[in-house]
């Protein structure tokens, strides 16, 4: 009988233990350091990649249509005003040239015959042997033969103007930096055959994001320096800024005028542009606290209630490998996820290592 109680008592303690419910399992929570965005005075050099262009250039094109038969010019070459670029098949103008000549001499011979009726006609009148009617037609034939006579003119001139239009010439000295068709080719009116850098000015243009030239001061100076040889420098300023940014990468195309560049600033060139910027109040934050999200810069924020964070989208105003300076998106007092935040999901609990500084 003891021993019945016994084993009633076993299955009774084992089917309450399997009726109890399993324990959560702890949520997963990550470890992170971080920093609270501050703003504080920062007076640093903006640098930028840039390349030196010319400060003005010609696309050099052919006037009309037409197979291109020659061009003397290639990249790298000097060029004078009114030297030679390249031609066109001047046949179909030749014969213009020719059709134009016949018809302004058909039109001369009938002038001199409308001339010699009308100075009989007006010598007969003048001796009354001839009516006003017959001399009044005399006129406008003379009239009209004069009139051709312009009109032709004007043809032949323009069909001389085609003839001249196939031969392409600088209209100013410079270097040809670009070519843009080849010997052979049927090229089309307005098309770019050369690329002219004309003598003169030299820039260095850069792509600039919009805030590197908000916080800069008014006309700002900037040091261009050679990436080949960093000893060569130069001194200039911005002489002109793109009104639009590039839709791929929202920066803006920035010329700076060079003041006396050294000739090694060869067209071509890239450099390295250095723009002081005024002191202000800048939120700087460590490079490791940068992410990306749906291909924008972001950063991990801690709610400090809930010890939980989210993923947000931020400007940056300048980098470098150590830090960031953010233009927008952050606002003073926010803590800032700054190691651990390739392994964090927006709502992840995380615990701060050594709490925020």
């Amino acid at each position: 009988m003891t021993r019945r109680w016994i084993g009633f008592g076993l299955v009774a303690a084992l089917t309450l233990a399997g009726c109890e419910k399993p324990s959560p399992p702890a949520p997963d929570v990550r470890p992170v350091r971080t920093v609270t965005v501050a703003r504080r005075a920062v007076a640093d050099m903006q640098k930028l990649a840039g390349v030196i262009r010319a400060q003005d250039e010609v696309n050099l094109a052919f006037r009309l249509d037409g197979r291109m038969i020659e061009r003397k010019a290639q990249v790298g070459d000097k060029v004078e005003p009114g030297q030679a670029i390249a031609s066109l098949d001047p046949q179909n103008q030749q014969n213009g040239v020719r059709a134009a000549d016949a018809a302004l001499s058909a039109a001369e011979g009938q002038l001199t015959q409308a001339r010699n009726t009308f100075d009989r006609q007006q010598a007969l009148l003048n001796q009354g042997f001839t009516t006003r009617a017959l001399f009044d037609q005399a006129q406008q034939a003379l009239q009209s033969a004069q009139a051709q006579v312009d009109s032709t003119q004007a043809q032949r001139n323009s069909a001389r103007d085609q003839l001249g239009y196939t031969a392409l010439r600088a209209d100013a000295g410079g270097v040809v930096t670009a070519t843009g068709a080849e010997p052979g080719e049927v090229v089309h009116a307005g098309q770019m055959i050369v690329k002219i850098a004309r003598q003169g000015g030299r820039d260095a243009v850069f792509d600039a994001p919009q805030l590197a030239f908000r916080i800069a001061p008014d006309d700002p100076q900037v040091r261009v320096t050679l990436n080949d040889d960093p000893s060569v420098t130069a001194l200039g300023r911005v002489r002109e800024v793109s009104p639009e940014a590039d839709p791929a990468t929202h920066t803006y195309s920035v010329k700076i005028g060079l003041i006396d560049p050294p000739p090694a600033m060869r067209l071509g060139a890239t450099v390295t542009g250095a723009l002081e910027l005024s002191p202000a109040e800048q939120i700087e934050i460590p490079a490791s606290a940068l992410t990306e999200s749906a291909g924008k810069p972001a950063v991990w924020i801690v709610d400090p209630a809930a010890l939980t964070v989210s993923l947000r989208t931020v400007e940056v105003a300048r980098d470098d490998p150590a830090s960031v300076v953010v233009g927008d998106g952050l606002q003073p007092g926010e803590i800032v996820v700054t190691a651990g935040v390739q392994s964090l999901r927006p709502g992840q609990k995380v615990r701060l290592l050594g709490g925020a500084s």
